[in-house]
């Protein structure tokens, strides 16, 4: 499983190339609960309009953190320091939300979407906190009952 899980970050460039989409924001393109896979090969300069991009937003929002953002390429333009910033939008949203997806800079920029997978994202939201800690416990039970049973069942044996 290490193996696969470094050879998964190796090709494709970045620690995490997995996420779920959270939003109705790329309706319908990208629905809630769909998984995407992105790749951080593909280098921010060579990037154009209609690539769909994860990033996180250019400001910190209320909660202290930056939102990680799933959207598509809407105009790529050159800031006053001649740097390239990308102006992004969700293909369901009418304008881009200064601060959210725009503008988006290199920094922001965690990769390209290459593969969406629909309604994966549901399993992985479906087993976060607290329903995983449950599944765990509910799994750690049965295998020590049949720990248990194996045992009782060992010592019959033997008599």
């Amino acid at each position: 499983m290490v193996i696969i899980w470094v050879g998964i970050r190796v090709a494709f460039g970045v620690d995490n190339p997995l996420y779920h989409v959270a939003s109705d924001s790329m309706v319908p393109n990208l629905n809630v609960g769909d998984f995407v896979i992105i790749n951080h090969n593909v280098p921010f300069d060579q990037l154009k309009v209609g690539d769909i991009i994860v990033f996180k937003s250019p400001e910190i929002q209320e909660d202290g953190k930056q939102e990680t953002i799933v959207h598509r390429i809407a105009k790529i333009q050159t800031d006053v320091d001649g740097n390239r910033a990308i102006r992004t939008k969700g293909d369901a949203n009418a304008e881009s939300i200064p601060g959210i997806d725009n503008p988006i800079r290199e920094g922001n920029y965690l990769g390209k979407v290459t593969f969406v997978i629909p309604k994966l994202g549901l399993i992985t939201k479906t087993l976060s906190p607290p329903i995983n800690y449950i599944l765990i416990g509910i799994v750690l039970v049965i295998l020590i009952l049949l720990l248990l049973s194996s045992r009782q069942n060992n010592k019959r044996d033997n008599l």
